[in-house]
């Protein structure tokens, strides 16, 4: 059978999910391997360095760098509060006073003799990194982090933005096609992650978010919608640290476009259950995609595993795909055929094509690299 590899969508009602959870510099692990976490529970933290504040003591005292530690009050390493004096000088026998204050609470980190600046360190920041999804920790990585893993279902989008968040999954309209619309944001819907249909408006959106809604899952949303609601053009660029007060998950592209039936079914399914997304997205390469996750409260099975490495096999006879390219955009069909031989197509260029099956019947022959794969 003809077979080939394309860059592919996963939409799937049970596999092994690993997610490496990894602080941005070394510090504790507070789970061990074996253990069971939910998505809150912090499973490694650490402290980043404190802002640094550079005052120009010399300059403001009048004297010279290489003077400064005679006038210090404070010496290095002692702690100091905001509005504190840290250097001070007198003349006319202690008549007149000059004084250096601490703009901050921290800690005298340096004195300069070259400069005559006092470099002050604010306090250090906390980071905690939480588990993000249920499961169990798999692996520990020494004074780094974990690699947190579990059985689940797992879709992913073609765009989103805001971050990792959690909450129940909630479908909020009857079929695929259906839109999201404002009349159907209700007060308790805050915490819940809504699954919608083929489209929502940006005043839909700014409802949800009024309402306490933690995400969004829907086929479409506008362009225009999205530069409104962030502020900016995003350009090119890696998404997911926005902060709009929800996360935005598309799972087909941008404009009206009806969810896929599977991906839709898969939700109505999952009802009801805790669900962990992601809305990160790295726009020109399309090597991170957004994601929802549903775990099911299973620990990792071998079965499972060999049903996903068959599973992610590739393009054949028979695969969902979802066209990518115009007059087609967003519509998903079969591949009922996969010719081996090149093929000269519109552009006069020869690519390899495949034939696809569409819903209502109709078939259409296209270069491959018009479609991705929906993985299952």
């Amino acid at each position: 059978m003809a077979h080939a590899y394309t860059p592919g969508l996963r939409v799937t009602d049970k596999t092994i999910i690993q997610r490496e959870r990894r602080l941005p510099l070394t510090g504790e692990v507070v789970v061990k391997k074996g253990d069971e976490v939910k998505a809150e529970d912090i499973v490694a933290r650490t402290n980043l360095p404190g802002n640094v504040q550079i005052v120009k003591a010399a300059s403001i005292l009048g004297i010279s760098p290489e003077d400064i530690n005679d006038v210090m009050v404070k010496k290095k390493g002692d702690p100091v509060s905001k509005g504190e004096v840290i250097a001070m000088t007198s003349a006319f026998f202690g008549l007149f006073k000059s004084k250096v204050t601490s703009p901050v609470t921290g800690e005298l980190e340096e004195i300069s003799n070259v400069s005559g600046q006092i470099i002050l360190r604010e306090p250090p920041i906390p980071v905690e990194v939480a588990a993000y999804i249920d499961g169990w920790v798999g692996e520990t990585i020494p004074n780094e982090g974990v690699i947190v893993e579990t059985t689940g279902a797992f879709v992913q989008g073609i765009f989103g933005i805001g971050g990792e968040t959690t909450g129940e999954m909630t479908v909020v309209v009857g079929a695929p096609e259906d839109e999201l619309t404002g009349d159907m944001i209700t007060k308790d819907l805050a915490g819940k992650i809504l699954a919608g249909g083929a489209y929502v408006t940006y005043d839909t959106v700014k409802k949800a978010i009024d309402a306490g809604v933690k995400g969004i899952i829907v086929g479409g949303f506008r362009d225009s919608d999205l530069r409104r609601i962030l502020g900016y053009d995003l350009g090119v660029a890696i998404t997911g640290q926005e902060h709009i007060g929800l996360t935005l998950i598309l799972t087909e592209g941008f404009g009206r476009m009806s969810m896929a039936k599977k991906t839709f079914d898969l939700f109505k399914r999952f009802a009801g259950k805790k669900v962990s997304i992601n809305g990160a997205t790295q726009i020109r390469a399309g090597v991170m995609r957004p994601e929802i996750i549903v775990p099911l409260g299973e620990r990792y099975s071998e079965d499972l595993a060999g049903r996903e490495h068959v599973a992610s096999g590739g393009l054949g006879i028979g695969s969902t795909i979802r066209v990518i390219r115009e007059p087609h955009f967003g519509q998903l069909a079969e591949v009922v055929e996969l010719p081996p031989e090149l093929t000269v197509v519109d552009s006069e260029t020869k690519v390899r094509v495949l034939r696809a099956r569409f819903e209502d019947g109709s078939e259409m022959l296209m270069p491959r690299a018009n479609v991705e794969m929906i993985e299952s």
